[in-house]
């Protein structure tokens, strides 16, 4: 496991430090909990990119703004550093009215990210992979790529045991949860959650508990995002399939590179 990757047996070995990685997917999928997971099962400390705080109105102060995080992170390190949804903050169709600003910044952290040696992990997450510029995702700045898909139906059960153990661990035999996870099909993670959510507001407004069939019916009246975007996410997959991206729905692929469990990740 990658995780190794870290240590002075592997350096002593040869490998150099594990650069980072792209999850990119449909929104509601676990991404953005999936680098929180990353370092708490390597148990390394998590620093957040916010790139839009790096930008300065003065003349080469976003550009020192981001030489000081990476400063900070290498400090730290060894660390994981999460830039989320990446493609906001640098596209290639990216307008000049900020006088080319973002532009230098990225030119800034891309240079970092091929030459850096001191074990900084990136974990950059991203809904619309097609606006990121090539030179961002490429081999030797990145070391994989993964979209993370909707969960299937087993996948789908997994998520409802786990909210509901969460919410309700003494009613888990109240639940059939192939039933739950049957007819939730084209549900995200996030919007699994708020079904459940939905259910519970139910009882709680008829002075109840709620039930499955208060889950079954919030099932019923949601359209998942899978259906209001969907020549979206059609593109983001066919990319993912040009791309050559692993699947992260697959339990052995993301595990196997990133030590996190698919329960977590979605």
């Amino acid at each position: 496991l990658r995780s190794r990757s870290f240590t002075d047996a592997a350096r002593d070995y040869g490998l150099p430090a594990p650069k980072g990685i792209l999850l990119a997917g449909i929104q509601g999928t676990g991404k953005s909990l999936a680098a929180k997971t990353i370092a708490a099962s390597w148990k390394l400390p998590l620093l957040r990119l916010d790139v839009g705080r790096c930008f300065g109105s003065l003349v080469g102060e976003s550009e020192s703004r981001i030489r000081k995080v990476i400063e900070l992170a290498e400090a730290i390190a060894p660390c994981v550093l999460f830039i989320d949804e990446i493609e906001k903050s640098f596209s290639y169709n990216q307008s000049d009215g900020d006088s080319g600003t973002s532009r230098r910044v990225l030119a800034t952290l891309l240079t970092w990210m091929q030459e850096k040696t001191t074990p900084v992990f990136i974990v950059a997450t991203a809904n619309n992979v097609e606006l990121l510029p090539a030179e961002l995702i490429r081999k030797g700045r990145i070391d994989e790529i993964f979209f993370v898909n909707l969960p299937n139906r087993k996948e789908r059960e997994k998520i409802f045991q786990v909210h509901l153990s969460r919410l309700r661990p003494n009613r888990l035999n109240e639940f059939d949860f192939y039933l739950l996870g049957s007819r939730s099909s084209d549900l995200s993670g996030a919007e699994i959650e708020q079904v459940i959510y939905e259910a519970m507001q139910l009882g709680f407004s008829q002075e109840r508990e709620f039930e499955i069939n208060d889950i079954l019916s919030a099932i019923a009246s949601t359209v998942p995002l899978s259906q209001i975007a969907k020549s979206q996410i059609d593109s983001l997959k066919d990319w993912s399939t040009k791309s050559g991206a692993k699947n992260a729905t697959k339990v052995e692929s993301f595990i196997s590179f990133n030590s996190v469990s698919l329960e977590v990740d979605n």
